[in-house]
């Protein structure tokens, strides 16, 4: 979809596109706020920055916190009935255990283990008002991150000269390039698991009664 075709669906929703922020956003979108942001921009103006920002903020929030509540509720019974759950959960775990306070700040930023991470740290013993607190705080950085980017995303193509414009096009393309290479990163860590737990489970079926 081109850049045109997506400032027009989100002009076609008028003020309603908040509450589809929102809702995007429960689940993931850092490209769906990316193009928000752009459309937000002076360049576009068909949203308000500041609204786009507090319903990614919030819907953000919300979906983790919906995760953990399954991950302390129902989590061991999640894993039993859908095993493929737990590699990427015991990575996610082992992140927490290591590092605490900074995995829940960054984990949404952690491709592929991010997935897990709101889950984990359900099924953890960690204390739900302090992830509640820290996961505010993690939500309103990652919000206005994308929003932003997509904010001068839009100003430097509209308005910039085009060496400025090859700068921030080179600054884009080796950000995305690092996101890959954290992306497979982190899928090879979350295969890893997942041989390991295969490996195991063989060895007990085939150990001795």
């Amino acid at each position: 979809m081109s850049l045109e075709s997506w400032i027009d669906w989100i002009a076609g929703y008028g003020d309603w596109f908040y509450l589809v922020t929102f809702a995007w956003t429960f689940f993931e979108g850092e490209t769906f706020v990316i193009f928000a942001g752009i459309a937000a921009s002076p360049a576009f103006g068909i949203l308000r920055v500041d609204y786009l920002i507090a319903c990614a903020w919030i819907g953000s929030f919300c979906g983790d916190n919906l995760y953990f509540f399954l991950g302390r509720r129902y989590g061991h019974r999640l894993i039993a009935r859908f095993p493929r759950l737990k590699p990427g959960t015991d990575v996610a775990l082992d992140l927490l255990h290591k590092y605490n306070t900074g995995f829940i700040l960054a984990f949404r930023f952690i491709y592929v283990v991010r997935n897990f991470s709101s889950f984990a740290c359900g099924m953890s013993n960690l204390f739900w008002p302090r992830f509640m607190m820290l996961n505010f705080i993690a939500a309103g950085v990652w919000s206005c991150t994308f929003a932003g980017a997509g904010y001068l995303l839009g100003e430097v193509f509209t308005k910039a000269a085009w060496p400025i414009k090859i700068v921030v096009l080179c600054l884009f393309a080796t950000l995305i390039t690092l996101a890959i290479r954290t992306h497979r990163a982190n899928k090879r860590k979350v295969a890893e698991a997942a041989a390991r737990e295969a490996a195991e489970a063989k060895a007990i079926e085939n150990s001795p009664a």
